[in-house]
């Protein structure tokens, strides 16, 4: 299968060789374009490596990206999931990943540890109240500083040579330009992507679990039972 997987073009990362590694070949459509905030991300990484916080929590790969470079900490680091965790280690960060990847199991994932503790995430400058007031309930006190923005890029996808559009994050589905009505195999990452796709009257073949890989496995149930039918 031919899979469009939308990423921001510095994102893609390993897309291809994962996907190949599942049977399929894929290649970036990219609805959404990336502003860095260069003077936000000196103040993160100064504030970082003076020792502010206890942990650190990198929500996607493109934070990871801007910050990991110049970060010199010995904070707990933890990533969103493994293409995050990947980017990290890349600059020699030791990393934890939740085991779920999704940033509403941060806080359950680090439990009473996060009492007291000062917790520093570089994000989108897109709000997550669920993740800060779950933080701030266990106990923690949260810095969290906007490092990049995302857009809409206006672009249409190109999905001609696609059999499938596996949509990466909910907002990557809602500011995507591409006709709905195309007969393709859609897929949602995750549950959260699934959901915002159901709200707008697509409903996803297939769901993953947040991660690239994981989302591969389900295709290939998905093929699989196709040609059982």
């Amino acid at each position: 299968m031919r899979i469009a997987v939308t990423r921001l073009k510095e994102k893609a990362g390993k897309d291809r060789e994962t996907c190949k590694e599942y049977g399929h070949s894929c290649y970036t459509v990219s609805p959404l374009k990336s502003e860095i905030y260069h003077d936000s991300a000196d103040i993160f990484i100064e504030k970082a490596n003076d020792g502010n916080y206890d942990c650190i929590f990198f929500t996607s790969a493109l934070p990871a990206e801007i910050i990991a470079p110049r970060l010199s900490v010995s904070a707990r680091v933890v990533a969103i999931g493994p293409q995050t965790a990947a980017t990290l280690e890349k600059y020699g960060i030791k990393t934890e990943i939740l085991p779920a990847f999704y940033s509403r199991d941060f806080a359950p994932y680090l439990g009473e540890w996060l009492k007291g503790k000062n917790i520093g995430i570089p994000r989108a400058d897109v709000p997550n109240p669920v993740l800060i007031s779950s933080v701030e309930d266990a106990g923690g006190i949260v810095d969290e500083i906007p490092v990049y923005a995302l857009e809409a890029t206006g672009e249409r996808l190109n999905l001609d040579d696609a059999d499938a559009v596996l949509f990466t994050s909910a907002n990557s589905f809602s500011l995507a330009v591409w006709d709905k009505d195309t007969e393709i195999i859609k897929i949602a990452i995750g549950d959260i992507t699934a959901g915002r796709m159901r709200d707008a009257g697509i409903i996803p073949d297939v769901t993953g679990d947040g991660s690239l890989k994981g989302t591969l496995r389900e295709i290939n149930r998905y093929t699989d039972n196709l040609k059982r039918d």
